[in-house]
């Protein structure tokens, strides 16, 4: 046993009949399966190549108590007002467990399945057992497999073929009570030619130190479209952990967008394969501060030909932060005629903040039409001075700067009360002299 994870592993013992599927004898084994996985390799270690900018040794320091083994508590609708988004339907997730009364699910089209992952398991257990686990089946980690064993509810949501819902759904993701895990496992399916917007939003609420630990599995069907947006604002002292594994079928098409404001230490993972025609587009912003580390880890792999992806990331890093880019695009040999474009940007204003950027192209095809770029500097100072010949003060000018640095990737929101959300957060976590929001 790793001694690490020791002490998850006998905590673990007295939960297990607390867990929801424990009357599904493939989800039981597959949970046992995930738990002597943890119990070898313990949370990765910056030893792993894939985790070499990343330490998550802290949360071994602590044990951080399941939300199953603690009553959920009565938080009325008014304390979420300010996350919530309008026009949206709402799936609450309150320290890690569906609550009915919190969320807006009514006038839902009948034909489509949106309930909690424990509601799933009881209704419906054999559709989720045909698709549980299979996005993750090649990755080997441990916070997947501590996620497979621990995971106390998360969301379902299936949308049958020609299905366009009518407005987009928010997965409001909460904690409100210290040195909690929050673990959830949510599904995904969007069949042919069906389409949806989701938005996963994951704030604290009244708490400080605590574990967020969340695996999302898409399956898009043929010529099917998802845009899914994760809003990522935990306290300053939260870990957190989220992983987005997607299969695309022919001619799908999925968008992601990722805004990692919040945690003393985020990863955030993204892995898909691209089937024929099928088209991903990922972009992201990253803030960092104070000692700060926020880690995004992309994969796309063009397993069929004719596939596009596009790819960009930026991230703005104050004091003594850290962030990480790894982006992999991999273009196996069958999948000719790929089209890959993959950037990452990185603006630094503090001599102490670090970026680390590692972007990596694997082509086995000769047939392809592939790019990646990174740049990591600080402000331009012609640019600077530039602004103020036109009577612009210095400390103005740079935070005017780094505002549109960051505004290439707000402007790209179309849901428009995300996009208002997004920008009050991004001018609470940098200076504001001199900036308006109304040119934002």
């Amino acid at each position: 046993m790793n001694s690490q994870s020791s002490r998850y592993i006998t905590e673990y013992q007295s939960l297990d009949v607390e867990l929801p599927g424990q009357n599904l004898s493939w989800l039981t084994q597959l949970r046992k399966d995930s738990l002597a996985r943890f119990s070898e390799q313990g949370f990765p270690s910056s030893n792993a190549e894939e985790w070499r900018y990343t330490n998550f040794s802290a949360i071994e320091k602590k044990l951080f108590i399941p939300s199953s083994k603690k009553d959920i508590p009565e938080i009325n609708n008014a304390a979420l007002a300010s996350y919530r988004l309008e026009g949206c339907y709402s799936l609450v997730l309150l320290n890690g467990r569906f609550v009915a009364e919190l969320s807006e699910l009514s006038d839902m089209p009948e034909d489509v399945q949106l309930c909690s992952m424990a509601q799933a398991l009881q209704q419906f257990p054999d559709e989720v057992a045909e698709y549980f686990g299979k996005t993750v089946a090649n990755e080997d980690h441990g916070f997947i497999h501590f996620n497979t064993a621990w995971f106390t509810d998360g969301w379902f949501l299936k949308v049958p073929e020609n299905t366009v819902l009518d407005k987009p759904i928010q997965i409001l993701n909460v904690v409100s009570e210290n040195e909690l895990m929050a673990a959830t496992r949510n599904l995904l399916i969007v069949e042919q030619n069906a389409q949806v917007e989701i938005v996963e939003s994951y704030f604290g609420l009244d708490a400080d130190t605590y574990l967020t630990e969340s695996i999302n599995e898409v399956f898009i069907g043929q010529n099917a479209r998802v845009n899914l947006a994760k809003l990522q604002n935990e306290t300053d002292k939260a870990f957190h952990f989220g992983g987005t594994y997607v299969k695309q079928e022919r001619d799908a098409f999925f968008y992601h967008e990722s805004f990692s404001f919040g945690a003393q230490i985020a990863r955030n993972e993204i892995h898909t394969d691209l089937g024929q025609g099928s088209e991903c587009h990922l972009n992201g912003l990253y803030l960092g501060a104070k000692r700060q580390i926020v880690d995004n880890h992309t994969r796309i792999n063009h397993r069929e030909p004719n596939a596009i992806s596009r790819e960009t990331y930026k991230g703005i890093l104050n004091q003594r932060s850290r962030g990480v880019f790894q982006g992999r695009v991999i273009v196996y040999e069958d999948a000719q005629k790929t089209d890959s474009e993959m950037n990452n940007c990185n603006l630094l204003l503090s001599d102490d903040a670090e970026a680390d950027a590692k972007p990596q192209l694997e082509i086995y095809a000769d047939d392809v039409k592939c790019a990646h770029g990174v740049t990591v500097g600080q402000l331009d100072e012609k640019s600077i001075f530039y602004l103020q010949t036109r009577n612009i003060d210095p400390e103005t000018a740079r935070n005017m700067l780094t505002f549109a640095f960051a505004n290439e990737m707000v402007e790209k929101i179309s849901l428009e009360d995300l996009h208002t959300q997004v920008l009050d957060l991004l001018l609470l976590r940098f200076p504001q002299i001199g900036i308006r929001k109304e040119w934002m």
